[in-house]
């Protein structure tokens, strides 16, 4: 069960993200996918992707590759949101 709230709630991230960021320029959209990855979306999904990881091959430990998958997606939540704050637009003449 906890697997799957899990799943749900970085389902549930990315849906909220894309909602907001539909119509929006292309820096806000970094913005909005770069905090949507590193808060509710890159826990979330480790969580459920380790426990998931530690069932298949049933040995708990195998549960600690979350702890290698977390700061992947966050860091690049993190350059997501850098890019989308300090990229200039192109003004088109």
């Amino acid at each position: 069960m906890a697997i799957a709230i899990g799943f749900l709630i970085a389902a549930l991230g990315a849906f909220v993200a894309y909602w907001f960021s539909t119509g929006e320029a292309r820096n806000t959209k970094l913005k909005i996918w770069g905090i949507a990855l590193m808060i509710p979306i890159s826990p979330a999904l480790a969580f459920s992707i380790g426990l998931s990881y530690a069932i298949s091959v049933q040995n708990g430990w195998a549960a600690l590759i979350m702890w290698f998958i977390f700061p992947v997606i966050f860091l690049s939540g993190l350059a997501l949101l850098l890019v989308g704050l300090f990229k200039k637009d192109k003004k088109m003449v």
